[in-house]
């Protein structure tokens, strides 16, 4: 194996998870925070390695504060498996039972008048349990108050990201070997899960396959219609290998295409390496938005470019920083998101084309999609 796929399949140690933990807490100081609380999701799982194997009401929280060791409040029936997480060594279990109050036994972990930042899919109850407790504090949405951090990937990180690409990559290359006119979207959809299970991933996220009229909706979901012939088809799809995402996106063509089609599938493709040549450390987000967007404004096409360029992506398939005009975030080496410009007419037909690239040191964006962009003609 070379040294990347090592990387890739090496587990993250306790180490690993210290030094994020320590990173996260300073970042906390830094905006003004007094800690943070991370409840089970993306976050938990990037700073401590923990997934709990359920979705309890019952309070988990991790509580990150300057000057204080990091600690893991758990439900106690759940301590054992807690205590087996990865990053459990780096942190202090503190558990609580069945019939006592939680919030009580977090309340004194937490500065009584301080201001945290709290992970986006804590629970709403949980958040009210802790304004109980300590009335004078208050809470802030990580989103806002952190948006970038899981933005900037390590090594290891980086490694996963591109066998989770590759293996997308390998699911596209097969996928164009199936018939698809005559059949169902939700059969071709299911052939692409298939694959990249095949190809090493652990969890499929979303397959999209929108024919003909359905490729105008950008989040179409797979339905019963049946692909024709002269059908331009997106394909979406993506999920988890080794614990990080993958997500690509091309187009095809059920038989040849009209120049039209072509037109505007030159277009998009257009869009997307202008996008791609943007990509620089210190350019803004925002600048790889305008950069695709100006392609198919000019060419006539910009109200039918309907979302966002990119959005980020890691543990989740979906995180900042997100390629969009306002976001005048700067790009950072380390840093890897979707570019994915496309065109959408209403009742006829759409094509997107999506990369994930990394930011490099060397001033340059790194494809971690390399799969052709060109049309690519199915039967």
């Amino acid at each position: 194996m070379d040294s990347r796929s090592d990387l890739a399949t090496t587990p993250f140690t306790a180490d690993d998870y210290r030094t994020r933990m320590a990173r996260a807490t300073e970042a906390a100081a830094a905006a003004g925070l007094a800690g943070l609380l991370v409840a089970p999701g993306p976050d938990l799982a990037h700073l401590t390695g923990y997934r709990p194997t359920a979705d309890t009401e019952r309070l988990t929280l991790l509580v990150l504060a300057p000057g204080h060791d990091p600690v893991l409040v758990v439900p106690a029936l759940e301590a054992p498996d807690a205590e087996r997480a990865p990053g459990a060594a780096a942190l202090t279990l503190r558990d609580w039972t069945d019939g006592t109050d939680p919030y009580a036994a977090t309340a004194p972990l937490l500065d009584p008048k301080g201001r945290f930042g709290v992970s986006d899919n804590a629970w709403a109850m949980h958040l009210l349990g802790l304004q109980k407790e300590l009335p004078d504090s208050s809470y802030a949405a990580l989103s806002d108050a952190l948006p970038m951090l899981r933005a900037v990937k390590d090594a290891s990180e980086l490694a996963r990201l591109e066998a989770a690409g590759a293996a997308a990559d390998e699911a596209y290359r097969e996928i164009l070997q199936v018939r698809f006119a005559g059949r169902k979207e939700t059969e071709v959809a299911a052939d692409l899960a298939a694959l990249l299970l095949r190809f090493g991933h652990s969890q499929v996220d979303f397959t999209v396959v929108g024919s003909g009229p359905n490729g105008a909706n950008p989040h179409h979901e797979a339905g019963d219609r049946t692909i024709e012939d002269g059908d331009m088809v997106v394909l979406d799809f993506g999920g988890l290998k080794h614990g990080y995402g993958s997500d690509t996106t091309r187009t095809v063509h059920v038989g040849e295409p009209t120049p039209e089609e072509r037109r505007v599938h030159d277009v998009v493709r257009e869009a997307q390496q202008a996008g791609f040549e943007a990509v620089a450390p210190g350019a803004a987000c925002q600048d790889v938005d305008r950069a695709a967007r100006a392609v198919i404004t000019e060419a006539g096409y910009g109200e039918y470019f309907i979302h966002r360029t990119g959005h980020g992506i890691g543990v989740t398939t979906h995180e900042p920083p997100y390629m969009i005009e306002g976001e005048e975030q700067p790009l950072v080496p380390g840093m890897c998101f979707s570019i994915e410009p496309g065109i959408y007419l209403p009742g006829r037909f759409g094509v997107r084309i999506e990369d994930i690239v990394a930011v490099t040191a060397d001033g340059r964006g790194r494809r971690l999609n390399t799969t052709p962009r060109e049309l690519a003609l199915v039967r």
